[in-house]
């Protein structure tokens, strides 16, 4: 009775094992490598991330006061 019962209780815990193995490789998370965001288990119910272009000038603000300084500059010295 021993020996069987023994058997029984090895072949469970292999089920167990099997079965735990099973659901942890199934489920994932998201990563990221080398800059690019791998899916997680759940890439479809995430929030779709949209950057719009910007203008190409990152210094827009800059440029334009250096601009009007410039066409300041030249009113000044024609006078």
């Amino acid at each position: 009775m021993e020996a069987s019962k023994q058997g029984t209780t090895w072949t469970f815990v292999l089920v167990g094992v099997t079965l735990v193995g099973g659901l942890v490789s199934s489920t994932g998370c998201q990563v990221s490598v080398a800059g690019q965001t791998l899916p997680s288990a759940y890439y479809l119910h995430d929030d779709v991330q949209y950057f719009p272009a910007g203008s190409e000038n990152k210094l827009a603000n800059e440029t334009a006061a250096l601009k009007a300084a410039r066409v300041e500059a030249q009113s000044q010295a024609q006078r």
